[in-house]
């Protein structure tokens, strides 16, 4: 199977709504693993790295979670394909980047992911729509046992499995959440949350992880910890602390409404026109709005299969994505406008916001 025709392929992510719940878009879990007597990728010669690469692809492509799956080295992808598995979250910018002996297995309706010969030789990660700890942990984990019945992997009993950084030892496992989070930054809290789940032993990144901007208030929040604790008690504290700030960005939300709700629904309402009327509008720009957006579907403003749309376009809206609809390369103010062509076309037929739920009598 091609990328191209992954791509094509119904992804959960992509074709239908991303959650139920109003503020857990995606939940990723992701494992570090590498091969016993083998060195960690940074330090691994040519050869070394080939046969990684090739004992990997092989292990996956005779698990049965990973058959008819895209199986890839990078080096067979083009610039652009890299790209939009960035965009999609089943790539790092890393592997993206890397220039030889390095490879991907993706399965068919993208929730696997298996990233070779990146920081570690193996990166098994799950994305699930929505809130999904237990279902991704179960997905990763049974994937994870089939592959140690055909992989030898480092692992010591007193640090559990051996990583490429230490901050991985232990379990190797990084679990987070995708949470868009817009009364939060509306109201300025975002900091103070920030710093709140710090203490606890969480990180928040941006849309593309570390290094990245918010864009869309769209942030993913994970645990630092993997050693000296199971995965169970892991996703257990990870699940506490992100039910906590689903709870706060509801409460802001209703503080919102309370406070000044013409404020709040002329930011949405405005939003909406752009989105209808736009001849340019730049990727950040479009997080932005499709952000404001999705809190209008939240709070009744939009009928509820909007959301589906909103949550695609977050995708779709990226970069890489409008040039592979374009079929051909775009300067950056040629790419603002098909993006807007593209906006204005698949919100055409979105109905005016209904504010009527909300007038005070």
């Amino acid at each position: 199977m091609k990328v191209s025709a992954l791509l094509s392929t119904p992804s959960e992510l992509t074709d239908t709504a991303s959650s139920k719940c109003a503020v857990v878009l995606m939940t990723r879990i992701r494992l570090a693993r590498n091969l016993a007597g083998r060195p960690f990728p940074g330090w691994c010669r040519e050869a070394q790295r080939e046969e990684v690469l090739t004992r990997c692809r092989e292990a996956l492509a005779a698990s049965s979670p990973m058959k008819r799956s895209v199986n890839s080295s990078v080096g067979e992808l083009s610039e652009l394909e890299r790209q939009i598995l960035v965009e999609r979250h089943l790539i790092s910018r890393e592997l993206a980047g890397a220039k030889h002996a390095a490879g991907l297995v993706i399965n068919r309706d993208q929730t696997v992911s298996v990233m070779i010969n990146e920081e570690d030789h193996l990166r098994i990660q799950v994305l699930r729509a929505g809130f999904q700890l237990k279902k991704a942990w179960s997905q990763i984990d049974g994937l994870d046992t089939e592959l140690e019945e055909r992989l030898d992997y480092a692992f010591d009993p007193a640090l559990g499995y051996l990583t490429a950084c230490p901050t991985n030892l232990g379990t190797g496992m990084r679990a987070s959440a995708m949470m868009h989070l817009p009364a939060l930054v509306i109201s300025s809290q975002m900091e103070k949350v920030v710093r709140a789940v710090n203490q606890l032993g969480m990180v928040v990144r941006g849309l593309f992880g570390e290094g990245s901007d918010a864009s869309g208030s769209i942030f993913q929040i994970s645990n630092q910890t993997t050693l000296g604790e199971s995965e169970e008690a892991i996703l257990k504290r990870l699940g506490s602390v992100l039910q906590s700030i689903v709870e706060h960005e509801l409460n802001a939300r209703e503080k919102l409404l309370e406070a000044d709700s013409s404020k709040l629904f002329d930011k949405i309402g405005r939003a909406y026109g752009i989105l209808q009327n736009c001849h340019q509008l730049s990727s950040s720009e479009a997080m932005n709005l499709l952000s404001l957006l999705r809190l209008g579907i939240d709070l009744g403003l939009f009928p509820e299969p909007t959301r589906a749309l909103t949550d695609r376009l977050f995708i779709e809206a990226q970069p890489g994505h409008i040039l592979a609809a374009a079929k051909h390369d775009l300067d950056p103010a040629h790419r603002d406008s098909l993006r807007a062509e593209r906006i204005r076309q698949e919100f055409a037929n979105v109905a005016r916001p209904d504010f009527s739920l909300h007038q005070k009598p």
